[in-house]
């Protein structure tokens, strides 16, 4: 698994102060909102399902529904893999699609 840095210093989050991730209830809605257009958002969700990490916002996903995730996926080893084999994937459908249609 990829360490933080790699990926966190390109991150939509880098500019923000890091308590902005770490809120509750209707503040999580807002601290999920600086995910929507990050794209590393799949290496920072991947980390946190990796490292089962208990607390913050990573990925767009708040505690609560990784660990919901979690325990609809018991048998995932690597979510770090399995998140890039499906983005992998979408993005070459899209890319098929496009040129379907071009």
């Amino acid at each position: 698994m990829n360490a933080p840095s790699s990926w966190s210093e390109q991150g939509a989050c880098r500019t923000i102060a890091p308590d902005t991730l770490f809120v509750q209830g209707q503040e999580q809605n807002q601290a999920k909102s600086v995910c929507l257009g990050c794209h590393v958002r799949t290496e920072c969700l991947a980390y946190a399902l990796d490292n089962r990490e208990e607390f913050g916002i990573w990925g767009g996903m708040t505690e609560r529904e990784r660990r919901a995730l979690l325990r609809r996926r018991p048998n995932v080893t690597s979510w770090q893999r399995l998140l890039e084999t499906a983005r992998n994937t979408h993005e070459q459908t899209n890319d098929s699609n496009h040129q379907q249609t071009a």
